[in-house]
């Protein structure tokens, strides 16, 4: 993209106008996949913070400075560094925190429901730091490998997706993560009857669904093999599975990598 002057505008995904005089350079991301995005699109120097769960690449994750949790910043730290951008996100971050640093700094809020969103995401940030050409490369990718692994897979069933354990947490319809549920070919199990996008569930609301699967994600909450084994004396006609909730729930760069696994969790989850 050719700039025609040297100031930047838009309007991030929540309505808010950003300018910049000109691209970013002191880049504080405090969502752990645009983070990786950032990493992926070239940039190096200009990212000057990050927060302690942007775990990828694990260099930055090393040496960057890290400005807190995604809902519990460092509000002084991110002050002191004097960022001309922060990246964050309408649900990762807490809301009165992203106001406070709206009234003092360019904040790029996303909000990503589904695939077009994401893609939305990527644009604006590239456009925002110069990198739109790094960015058509990644959205081309993943939609090479969207295309390859996903163009003729037909439904696998149903599936409860478990983001939480004491108590129990799944996801809602209007989810990325039930989006890219879709995608890999399995339906939500969820009915509509729960106010909340991530519905607190007991053992006697899954029987109730009787899911042909269940998905127990590694993030935001670490399931393990045990965690199987407990479920399933609950719920014995119920194929319980372990998925990488990176794959399911990243929104960034990482989606380069989604498809195929989605491919390789419908071969090995029978």
């Amino acid at each position: 993209m050719e700039y025609l002057c040297d100031m930047l505008e838009l309007l991030d995904q929540i309505g808010i106008g950003i300018k910049l005089n000109g691209p970013a350079r002191r880049i504080i991301s405090i969502v752990p996949s645009q983070t990786e995005l950032l990493f992926d699109i070239g940039l190096s120097e200009e990212v000057i913070g990050i927060t302690k769960f942007c775990i990828h690449p694990h260099s930055w994750f090393e040496s960057k400075t890290r400005v807190g949790g995604t809902k519990k910043l460092n509000l002084e730290l991110i002050e002191s560094l004097k960022p001309d951008l922060i990246i964050a996100n309408k649900e990762e971050n807490s809301k009165e925190e992203i106001e406070w640093l709206q009234s003092k700094f360019s904040v790029y809020t996303s909000d990503i429901l589904n695939l077009k969103h994401a893609y939305k995401m990527m644009r604006d940030i590239g456009y925002l730091t110069n990198r739109d050409l790094e960015v058509t490369k990644i959205i081309d990718n993943i939609e090479n490998e969207r295309l390859i692994y996903t163009d003729s897979e037909k439904s696998q069933g149903n599936a409860l997706y478990l983001i939480w354990k004491n108590p129990f947490m799944t996801v809602r319809d209007d989810t990325f993560i039930s989006h890219m549920m879709g995608l890999a070919g399995w339906e939500n199990a969820l009915d509509d009857e729960f106010e909340s996008r991530y519905p607190v569930l007991e053992i006697a609301d899954m029987i109730a669904f009787n899911p042909q699967y269940v998905f127990l994600s590694t993030e935001p909450y670490p399931f393990q093999e045990k965690d199987i084994h407990e479920l399933q004396v609950s719920l014995p006609n119920t194929k319980i599975v372990l998925v990488d909730g990176e794959m399911f729930s990243w929104y960034g760069s990482r989606l380069k990598k989604s498809f195929e696994y989605f491919a390789d969790l419908r071969s090995t989850s029978y």
